[in-house]
């Protein structure tokens, strides 16, 4: 039988590749790669003691931090799986992930974010072990590593194809899902990706964006981590600490949004600090003068398309010459198929749903049967519920999305969940939300709202209500209270109420009448 290289297979590896070389830096913490190797046996061991095996999931509610990565490859370890759940979260939707994700182990965190996931827990029905990571006592994580075994852990046979990262994406029908991403999905991306950045042993990633979304692994923790570079984290993103980091580690990549890229080069002209190794990655052109003079293919050519269930990018820019398509060109790992309604291929230049197959797609969602059953068409393609067009140089232009999406900052909004969420008052018996531009965050949500006869609720009271069971970002900004909300086809017409209540700036919805699960 030939093995399956797996995650816990290449830290192995570079531990033995580059025993000089810091895996991961958190502060004033290191851990060259032989170290971390043993920590990760470490961390596999407490695991195994607990009962975890393969197929069992680990729960990290939690901000950013070198724990997550041994936890991580110590899953890998065993053929379990991790999900690291959105910590921005309500703990009503923390509690959902937690009876939804049902983990053998969950490890979280108290500061900042302590009073949530305690909430969280008593909300939800879990026979978890709970771990806390932040804890100096005896019964906290470091405590019961440093008291584990580090002797190497015997499993049986772990497949590339067993999922082991579990990302938990917007609620695009009803409720969000958990894609479930294989050790082949993850070194897939990790290779292609590493080639087009230029990622070696000598990189040093800042994991600056948060562990929810596929970006910071993509952009670029794993390529460097496969690469035997190091991981740097930092639990926050303050513009001053990130550029001490920046110059302290000799950064070459990190995770940044624009308006804290913009922060750092303004607090840079008086520091003066050398970040001159630090390339472009994503928002390449957004750095300008703070970057060096030579930037790699990357930064030349930023952007492309993906989600989270094609473990990020799997069509990029970067790949072959410039051409007519804004998405750029499918990596060598993925196919590309533009289809109509009835999920037939269109002809070049015709507007259709992307489709996409090949060693990035995910396994679906966790516990979602049905909607698996929807988004696989026969031969491996999912549909992406994105709308494209492949030109005549073989490129691919993304042209918008077939579900309605409120887009605010960086976060997709998907009205189906904020409904829910406000139909679930009392007083109210019917909603819709709208998106209306918003000049800092593309778009605001806006809660069309029809009351319960005899009742009386405010749009105060709405909000207050909303941001206890959802993430605050998702929570109406404006409510209007009206008589009825027009239909179409027994339908919500949003067009009608974008007319009346202002609603525009979407991120942009193409219709090609086919039905999406």
């Amino acid at each position: 039988m030939i093995h399956q290289l797996t995650l816990s297979d290449v830290c192995r590896e570079n531990a033995r590749r580059y025993p000089t070389t810091d895996a991961v830096v958190d502060g004033e913490l290191r851990y060259p790669w032989p170290e971390f190797d043993s920590r990760v046996d470490r961390v596999a061991n407490l695991l195994a003691a607990q009962g975890v095996k393969r197929g069992d999931r680990i729960l990290w509610l939690a901000q950013s931090s070198h724990r997550f990565l041994e936890l991580m490859i110590a899953a890998a370890r065993l053929g379990a799986m991790i999900c690291p759940a959105n910590w921005r979260q309500s703990a009503y939707e923390m509690a959902f992930v937690i009876e939804d994700f049902d983990p053998a182990v969950i490890v979280w965190q108290h500061e900042e974010i302590g009073a949530t996931v305690i909430k969280a827990r008593e909300i939800a029905d879990s026979h978890a072990l709970w771990i806390q990571h932040d804890s100096k006592e005896a019964d906290g994580y470091d405590a019961l590593v440093d008291a584990t075994s580090a002797e190497p852990v015997v499993v049986g046979e772990v497949s590339a194809d067993d999922a082991l990262l579990v990302i938990y994406t917007a609620a695009i029908v009803d409720r969000p899902g958990g894609s479930l991403l294989t050790h082949r999905n993850l070194l897939t991306m990790a290779a292609t990706n590493s080639r087009v950045t230029g990622s070696d042993h000598t990189s040093v990633f800042l994991n600056s964006g948060p562990l929810f979304h596929i970006g910071n692994f993509q952009f670029e923790a794993l390529p460097v981590f496969l690469m035997g570079g190091t991981n740097v984290f930092v639990r926050r993103v303050e513009a001053a600490n990130v550029l001490q980091i920046l110059a302290d580690e000799r950064v070459t990549s990190a995770f940044l949004m624009p308006p804290t890229i913009m922060a750092i080069r303004e607090l840079n002209k008086s520091a003066g600090l050398d970040i001159s190794r630090l390339r472009g990655g994503a928002h390449a052109p957004v750095w300008g003068d703070a970057l060096p003079t030579d930037p790699t293919l990357w930064s030349q050519q930023p952007g492309g398309f993906g989600q989270t269930e094609v473990t990020g990018m799997p069509i990029l820019r970067a790949f072959g010459e410039p051409g007519i398509g804004n998405a750029g060109r499918p990596s060598p790992f993925t196919q590309v198929k533009i289809v109509d309604a009835d999920c037939h291929e269109v002809a070049d230049g015709e507007v259709g749903e992307i489709v996409i197959r090949g060693d990035t797609v995910h396994l679906g969602y966790w516990n979602r049967p049905d909607t698996n059953a929807a988004r696989f068409l026969e031969g491996g393609w999912w549909r992406t519920t994105d709308a494209g067009r492949r030109e005549k140089d073989g490129t691919i232009s993304f042209l918008g999305t077939l579900t309605r999406m409120v887009k605010s900052a960086a976060e997709n909004i998907y009205p189906p969940e904020v409904e829910n969420c406000l139909t679930g008052h009392p007083a109210v018996r019917a909603a819709a939300i709208i998106g209306v531009p918003d000049p800092a965050f593309a778009q605001s949500v806006k809660a069309i709202v029809v009351r319960e006869p005899g009742t009386s609720v405010s749009e105060g009271e709405l909000r207050d209500y909303c941001r206890e069971r959802i993430a605050s970002y998702k929570k109406p900004k404006f409510v209007e209270f009206v008589d009825e909300i027009p239909t179409v086809d027994g339908r919500t017409d949003y067009d009608a109420l974008d007319a009346t209540f202002g609603g525009g700036g979407y991120p942009g919805r193409v219709d090609i009448s086919t039905p999406v699960g």
